[in-house]
């Protein structure tokens, strides 16, 4: 998923620049005066990459999409996805909420400063920096898979500044990571995961949508994997070497366990959390979500969603905007 696309959406007499030194909401850099927080209609591929926009941080450019006004929805995507994932969802929820779905270091467009730790815990700091900067004081979370644990790391940490949690498919305490990561850790440890498994992928797009690819491993209608997702994704994390080397090192972050003694901070919570969980995945355990229901003090319950396989917000926006507004309490 990676190397950036500069591109401009014109709209009348006004462009989005993309591009460092434009003016936007809160300083950041890229996005018209206008905000791009109002535009509506579908966010395909193309409209995803027009509205994409920058933010220069000490963590490195950080590629993010907003959409809607209003009370801010933090979308945190899994991997090796990046923040289109989230688009149905946005489609849907963004004139409930001011929907900002970012790409994590490591991940998706984000170019990440040299030097610069891909850990979990640099993760959550690295969003707290960016809601600073768009002027955003408290966030309605919405994640799945690794973006779940940055999500429970974010609440542990920042209590105060979550309303709500909506979690689906993810890792858990006791989950962190799941054994099924742990031959890709190995192989990003020998630099070949690129090559063996994401390479391959954009060039065949029918083996990504099969049972040796991403499709048949995490999504519940893999035939429904479009070439232009597919290619979304995959593209800026194996057309360069920056991208390669970015990837590796978000998988590597993933080995330690980044959860372990988070209990008594999700026990002692009294935000609102819902989590919704696919009974497809095989990448996860079914015991994790009983697991989550468990530690949240203010757990809101388990909504099972029968054959659904890990990635399956991404192919349900409609019931995660269900959910969301429920949870939410707007109509």
């Amino acid at each position: 998923m990676y190397r950036r696309t500069f591109l401009e959406l014109m709209a009348g007499t006004f462009a989005l620049c993309v591009l460092p030194g434009c003016a936007g909401r809160a300083g950041q850099a890229g996005g018209s005066s206008l905000g791009v927080g109002h535009a509506e209609g579908p966010l395909d591929a193309a409209a995803y990459r027009a509205e994409r926009r920058y933010l220069e941080t000490r963590f490195g450019r950080i590629a993010y999409l907003e959409r809607g006004t209003g009370d801010a929805a933090l979308f945190l995507h899994g991997f090796p996805l990046n923040s289109f994932q989230w688009r149905g969802s946005i489609e849907r929820l963004s004139p409930f909420r001011r929907c900002v779905a970012p790409d994590f270091m490591g991940l998706g467009y984000t170019e990440v400063a040299q030097g610069q730790s891909y850990a979990p815990a640099e993760q959550v700091a690295m969003l707290v920096t960016l809601l600073d900067r768009l002027s955003i004081s408290t966030v309605d979370l919405v994640a799945n898979d690794s973006g779940g644990a940055i999500a429970q790391l974010f609440l542990a940490h920042h209590p105060d500044r979550v309303r709500t949690v909506l979690l689906t498919n993810c890792d858990v305490e006791t989950e962190c990571p799941p054994a099924a990561v742990l031959p890709v850790i190995e192989m990003a440890r020998k630099g070949t995961y690129v090559d063996q498994w994401l390479a391959p992928w954009l060039a065949d797009k029918v083996l990504a949508r099969s049972d040796q690819g991403i499709g048949g491993m995490t999504y519940t209608r893999p035939a429904e994997l479009s070439d232009e997702t597919i290619e979304y994704y995959f593209a800026p994390l194996v057309r360069s070497q920056r991208g390669r080397d970015q990837v590796h090192a978000y998988t590597l972050a993933l080995e330690a366990n980044s959860l372990a003694g988070i209990g008594p901070a999700l026990a002692k919570s009294t935000v609102p959390t819902r989590i919704l969980w696919g009974t497809g995945d095989t990448i996860f355990s079914q015991s994790s979500a009983d697991h989550l229901d468990k530690a949240f003090g203010n757990s809101r319950g388990v909504r099972r969603i029968p054959g659904a396989r890990l990635f399956f917000p991404e192919e349900y926006p409609d019931l995660i905007a269900e959910e969301a507004r429920a949870l939410w309490g707007v109509r």
